[in-house]
């Protein structure tokens, strides 16, 4: 069989061990002499974590200024973030925290150089094209989950009725460096564990099936899941201080970074995006409600074609990943692809988004903004409508 062709972004270096983090202030030197530390409120200080980072910045002669985010970036934590530290000579950012926190970092590294309102450059919101100048960026994720150290764009809210969950993208903005270290991921709660690692799920197995997928993404997406599937539960019950089980997870989370950036993701984050700039619900929780719903509706959609039969090839192969086993027919592995997320869901105890206020009479405005990104098969309004109702 011939190599579809494909395009394959270049990704950060990679810093992938336990202890990675105490370089940080060495690898943050060769900068410059003064950085923007960008973090999380308390999760930081408490864990820990905060004053190690300190202190290697500081063992390695590197001033840090810092910026605190509290939940999803908006585009005045942004611009306010990039008025205060325009004239301190930041020579590097460095974000440590969850997504979020790495994606306010990305922000703020990319419009430093320029100034002005970060809104005037998002996707489907702005009318001007990013010239992709940044001050130096290295992202220290704490979290596994949305993948953003090796991604190449930023996602900024506006959330209400006529809110947003739109990216700052340019090649360019893919970090310099990442350095993924499971230790720094050990407190974690297990809620928060559950979420970050349903949407790092999400996203292998969407980009998987995603109809840009490549033989390369394929390999990688294959790869994560192999890591997450029997690390996931046990990182949220019993094993949250293995090394080795907060390693998989961080693994999974890295590549399912990697592969959305390459290969793009399907519906579950096309609800993600609108969901998102309407309402105050975690990323992660998102993704886990809409997970199977997303996936049963799309997978029957394919068994009833004959073109989507090489598709549902993929959920099936994905089934056998995750399960470790098949049965005789493609469709019947499916359905065991779909009894292992609900037994994901279930374990784990993901919220239904009916508990954030997402009511039935909220289905049609989510509905209007929402896409299929590149979903395998085109799902109708009425498909989104009955997706919507099963995770309320």
């Amino acid at each position: 069989m011939a190599i579809k062709p494909f395009l394959f972004s270049a990704t950060p270096a990679i810093h992938f061990r336990p202890h990675s983090a105490e370089q940080l202030g060495r690898i943050v030197s060769g900068y410059g002499s003064k950085a923007l530390l960008v973090r999380g409120k308390n999760s930081l200080t408490r864990s820990g974590v905060y004053t190690a980072v300190a202190s290697s910045l500081r063992d390695s002669h590197v001033e840090f200024y810092e910026w605190e985010i509290s939940g999803e970036p908006s585009p005045r934590d942004i611009d306010r973030a990039v008025a205060e530290n325009a004239g301190r000579g930041v020579r590097a950012v460095v974000s440590v925290g969850g997504g979020s926190v790495i994606d306010a970092g990305k922000a703020i590294s990319a419009m430093l150089p320029l100034g002005g309102p970060v809104a005037d450059y998002l996707e489907d919101v702005g009318t001007k094209t990013h010239p992709g100048v940044k001050v130096p960026f290295v992202a220290v994720p704490t979290t596994a989950g949305t993948g953003c150290e090796a991604t190449k764009n930023a996602v900024i809210s506006s959330v209400g009725p006529l809110g947003f969950k739109k990216s700052l993208r340019h090649d360019n903005f893919m970090p310099d460096v990442a350095i993924v270290d499971p230790l720094l991921a050990l407190s974690c709660p297990p809620a928060v564990t559950a979420a970050c690692g349903l949407d790092a799920l999400s996203q292998l197995l969407e980009s998987y099936v995603s109809v840009k997928a490549s033989i390369l993404t394929d390999m990688l997406a294959a790869s994560g899941m192999e890591r997450m599937k029997d690390s996931l539960v046990p990182a949220c019950t019993g094993a949250a201080q293995d090394v080795n089980i907060r390693a998989n997870l961080a693994y999974g989370a890295l590549v399912s970074g990697i592969t959305l950036a390459n290969a793009g993701l399907c519906v579950v984050h096309g609800f993600a995006s609108s969901i998102g700039g309407m309402y105050t619900v975690p990323h992660g929780v998102v993704c886990g409600a809409l997970l199977v719903p997303c996936l049963r509706r799309t997978i029957l959609a394919l068994s009833q074609n004959e073109a989507g039969l090489p598709h549902l090839a993929k959920f099936a192969r994905a089934g056998e990943i995750l399960c470790g086993r098949r049965h005789s027919t493609a469709r019947e592995t499916c359905d065991l692809l779909i009894e292992k997320l609900e037994e994901y869901t279930r374990l784990l105890k993901i919220p239904r988004l009916g508990n954030y206020g997402i009511t039935a009479d909220s289905i049609g405005a989510i509905v209007d903004k929402t896409d299929n990104k590149n979903n395998p098969v085109k799902l109708d309004k009425d498909d989104l409508k009955k997706i919507l109702m099963e995770s309320l």
